[in-house]
């Protein structure tokens, strides 16, 4: 039985995808995200990086619209995002990371400097900044994503950290 403590922290991640803060999760939610990294990193968007950013952006934001847009209106409104991350994603927490895995493998190509699918955990920071994690804790969840210490974080670690993160399991 899913608990109101669950729903409450699922509820809580729905801000983190809501960019404008309108209320309602959307495609210009997912493609304002990607032109913010943009920018933060001077990428062109006509470039290699910026359009596989807006690929990846296009491509979370039909998976998302897929699991939780249940009146098909293309918006998720916050129950819609707390009722498909109850109903399909507590007991399958791989399923959202791969849907979000072409963004995030992105997003890590636009902040990365040596074309190794790695980033910097002080770029890594920045990203997650831009997405609107405040800036402390954005530092500490990056320098979390570097087990080994080498000062690069890698796709599998973000994927990873993302589907705990959430998913929120209970």
């Amino acid at each position: 039985m899913v608990t109101s403590e669950y729903e409450r922290r699922i509820a809580a991640r729905f801000a983190g995808f809501d960019q404008d803060g309108n209320g309602y999760i959307d495609r210009e939610d997912f493609s304002g995200a990607a032109q913010a990294l943009l920018a933060e990193f001077a990428v062109a968007a006509r470039s290699d990086r910026g359009q596989a950013l807006y690929i990846g952006a296009e491509a979370f934001w039909q998976g998302m619209a897929g699991i939780a847009d249940r009146d098909g209106d293309q918006r998720i409104t916050r129950e819609e995002f707390v009722n498909g991350a109850v109903k399909r994603l507590r007991d399958n927490p791989d399923r959202f990371a791969e849907i979000a895995r072409p963004f995030l493998h992105a997003a890590l190509a636009v902040a990365g400097t040596g074309g190794d699918g790695t980033a910097g955990v002080e770029d890594v920071a920045r990203v997650l900044e831009v997405l609107g994690v405040p800036e402390g804790l954005a530092r500490t969840a990056a320098a979390a994503l570097d087990p080994d210490g080498d000062g690069r974080v890698g796709e599998e670690e973000v994927v990873r950290s993302f589907a705990r993160y959430f998913t929120v399991p209970e």
